[in-house]
Order: C-alpha cells, then sequence, then structure tokens
C-alpha cells in the first residue's frame, strides 16, 4: 500500500493506493467511517455512485485509464475507480490505478470541496483523448466505405469501437447522475456546473460515435450484399446463357441409333448456329430488359 498525506492550508488529503481491506480499515477507523462504504471502494468494477452518512459525503467516480487506442469490452478493462470519502477538511481517497493528476496537485484549496471537485475535472478530462481518437478512427472508417468501396474495413474494429463508446457513455451517464446529486457551497456552484456540461457534453459525443458506428456497421453490410448479389447475378446470367446449349449438347449427346440429325453432313455446324442464334436471342432479351 501506498499512503500520502497533503495538507492544504485547513484541509487535510489522505491518498491511499492498493490497500487491503485491514489497512483501509485502520487507517479510516479514527474517522468513523461505515465499513460498508470501505467494502465499495475496493470492490473491483463498482460503477460511479453517492451517499451522504453522517458527516461525510461518499463518492465512487471512475477515469478513463485504457490506452487510448486499446481493444476493450468491459468497464474495469476501459477505466478504473477512484472513491472519495470527504467532509469539510478531510479528503481520503482510496484507488487501485495510479493517477498521475492525483501527484501533481500544486494548487492551494481551502477547502475539501475545492479539492475533490479538481480531481473529479481531471478524471473527466481523461475521457477527452479517447473520444477524439475515437472520432478520428470514425472518419478513417467513412473513408474506407465510401472512397475505397469498404474493402479494407474489418467488422472486429467496428464492435470494438462501439464497444467503448458504449462503456464510456454508461460511465458518463452514471457521473452525471452523481454531479446531479452532489450539493455545494454557492462558492462552488459554478465549477460544479461546468462538471456537469462537460459530462453532458461528452456524453452527448459518445453518442454520435455510437450512431456513426451503427451507420457505418449497416453501409458496409449493405456494401457486402450488394456485392454478393451481383456475384450471384452473374452467375444467373452465365447459366441462362448455358442452360439452353446444354440442353441442346445433351440430347445430341445420347447414343442412340436413329437420330437423323447424326447422318446430316452438315449437322455439326448447323447445331453450332442454332446455339449462336438462342445466345444472341437472350442477349437482346436481357439488353431490352436492361438486365446486362
Amino acid at each position: 500500500m501506498s499512503k500520502t498525506i497533503r495538507k492544504y492550508n485547513t484541509v487535510e488529503w489522505i491518498d491511499l493506493e492498493k490497500p487491503t481491506q485491514e489497512e483501509l480499515k485502520e487507517i479510516t477507523q479514527p474517522f468513523n467511517i461505515d465499513f460498508n462504504l470501505l467494502e465499495d471502494s475496493l470492490e473491483q468494477g463498482h460503477l460511479p455512485k453517492i451517499e451522504k452518512i453522517n458527516d461525510y459525503t461518499f463518492v465512487i467516480l471512475r477515469a478513463y485509464s485504457a490506452h487510448h487506442t486499446a481493444n476493450v469490452t468491459t468497464v474495469g478493462e476501459l477505466s478504473n475507480k477512484i472513491a472519495f470519502f470527504y467532509n469539510g477538511s478531510l479528503l481520503i481517497t482510496v484507488h487501485r490505478a495510479k493517477f498521475d493528476f492525483l501527484s501533481n496537485r500544486s494548487l492551494i484549496y481551502d477547502s475539501s470541496e475545492a479539492l475533490v471537485l479538481d480531481i473529479f475535472n481531471e478524471m473527466l478530462l481523461t475521457y477527452e483523448k479517447p473520444l477524439h481518437t475515437q472520432s478520428d478512427r470514425i472518419d478513417e472508417f467513412e473513408k474506407l466505405i465510401f472512397l475505397q468501396n469498404g474493402k479494407s474495413i474489418s467488422v472486429e474494429a467496428l464492435y470494438f469501437q462501439k464497444s467503448k463508446a458504449r462503456i464510456s457513455k454508461k460511465i458518463l451517464q452514471l457521473t452525471q447522475n452523481v454531479f446531479n446529486l452532489l450539493t455545494v457551497s454557492p462558492d462552488s456552484a459554478s465549477l460544479l456546473q461546468d462538471l456537469k456540461e462537460t459530462a453532458l457534453n461528452y456524453t452527448l459525443h459518445y453518442d454520435e460515435v455510437i450512431e456513426d458506428v451503427n451507420s457505418i456497421l449497416n453501409t458496409y453490410l449493405s456494401i457486402t450484399a450488394k456485392r454478393s448479389n451481383d456475384v450471384m447475378k452473374l452467375l444467373t446470367i452465365f447459366s441462362a446463357f448455358f442452360l439452353p446449349l446444354t440442353f441442346i449438347a445433351g440430347v445430341y449427346g445420347m447414343n442412340f441409333s436413329f437420330m437423323p440429325e447424326l447422318q446430316w453432313h452438315n449437322g455439326y455446324f448447323i447445331v453450332l448456329g442454332v446455339m449462336l442464334l438462342i445466345s444472341g436471342l437472350i442477349f437482346i432479351w436481357f439488353r431490352h430488359r436492361k438486365i446486362i
């Protein structure tokens, strides 16, 4: 376990990284924190939430921690959580992953509330670069679809883009719910409103990414279906030409002794001419119906 204690004027901040349940219980025992909340802070994959018990506010938020190009399919792979216990003069943060923005706090805070909101803002900003990366990736997919006929698009890559956007949107929606339930002093009201607007903005952008992925996937499937239809059309046209010719060849390939045409001196050329005539008539009919 890594334990860091910082003091800002009247605010004390205790930051705990990878504590065990026993270590966390021992450290927080003097502050009379509910044990159930301690269990929530250690639970992996816990989604954002807020509770107010006694004089403490308990908040769990998740920051985007996966590499912005990584393929992930679960909340735990995409993000890591930070649990906050705070009142007017004390802040305790509990987390497993290492976050640079927790160790680079150079401002002086007059209250734990200001410190908490500043960290909340840093956690929201972790979604910005992955969002831009996904938007750029979607633009690349659109170019491949419309400029190169979707020949090099991977359905698997589209799935991972949709999965990341869907998980991020879900986390941000829950984060926004936490902000809506959060009460702050009038001095921090504008900062809290900025956090709400930022969370909403990111949520809407991820919603656009999901819609774009669905649109690209539908377009790709349509192009793939069109290719299959073109192949079937080509095979059907060939069949239409060769089916009557195969029938004629089959008739004159029968080994009967009494077939008058077999004795014709020019029978071979006559049959070939009939085959060519039939092929020509089929071609004219296809052209007239604009099939070819």
